[in-house]
């Protein structure tokens, strides 16, 4: 059975062309330990913070191109059904479910929009060890263009309910399980760079937003987008030295009233 409720995210890793630059990067952002990688997958290091896995870092796999991205995990009961689901909306597996050692089976996908991600059925790695704290996963939102597609394929996959939000501004929608939302979606608009491709914008939390960005462009990487205050926290979009984009957000402090959905 899945640790987490069937489409909950649930792990996040991302493949770097310098391993070692990943680790000092995000290991001074979130204050991240490594453990020494495991040889028979690849090279796969997990991250931890307070001793609690967070997230990985893996070698480029030869061949790979492209700038690095995070990935992320959502559970699943049934990865084989799943994959399944996938083809059966209009998605593409990447590779077949596989299964990980003993740590559970995986799949990976790209949906029709355009946006990667995988599916993790658990076994002894059931995925965070902690979440909505400084140095751990907080949010994510798939982030895309074509949000007619991504929102039919995430919830015919998943049983999201699906409430978006009412202002004309910014199109965004909360997928709900069982009454609480777990991740969003975000119609990418002219705003975003124009090479940036369809992606899972994973949010790390931080103590603060500000300081974060200093950190991250004294250490080569780049603002993006933001700081910016949202009912939620403060926030801002960014990308590490080697390309990844991702966001930092500091949940503590908050400004303005929560917006309605429907």
């Amino acid at each position: 059975m899945a640790a987490h409720p069937e489409g909950t995210p649930c792990w996040a890793d991302a493949m770097f062309p310098d391993v070692e630059a990943a680790k000092g990067f995000y290991g001074e952002l979130l204050g991240w330990t490594f453990d020494e990688g495991s040889p028979e997958f690849g090279g796969y290091t997990q991250a931890f913070s307070d001793g609690k896995a967070v997230a990985a870092v893996v070698p480029r796999m030869p061949g790979t191109g492209g700038p690095p991205a995070w990935n992320l995990y959502f559970a699943t009961s049934d990865v084989a059904s799943a994959a399944e689901r996938i083809r059966d909306n209009g998605g593409a597996l990447l590779m077949d479910p596989m299964p990980v050692g003993s740590f559970g089976s995986m799949v990976t996908a790209e949906e029709p929009s355009g946006v990667f991600f995988s599916l993790w059925q658990p076994d002894a790695h059931t995925g965070f060890g902690k979440t909505g704290e400084p140095g751990s996963y907080c949010w994510a939102e798939v982030t895309t263009r074509d949000v007619e597609r991504a929102d039919h394929f995430f919830c015919s996959l998943f049983p999201y309910e699906a409430k978006r939000m009412q202002e004309d501004s910014v199109d965004f929608t909360l997928w709900h399980l069982g009454g609480e939302p777990v991740a969003g979606r975000l119609r990418m608009t002219d705003d975003f760079p124009p090479d940036l491709h369809p992606y899972v914008n994973v949010y790390f939390g931080v103590e603060d937003c500000d300081a974060a960005i200093e950190t991250v462009t004294r250490l080569g990487g780049t603002l993006q987008r933001g700081p910016l205050d949202s009912p939620y926290g403060r926030y801002a979009s960014v990308r590490d030295p080697q390309g990844a984009a991702f966001s930092v957000i500091d949940v503590t402090t908050t400004a303005g009233e929560m917006p309605r959905f429907t």
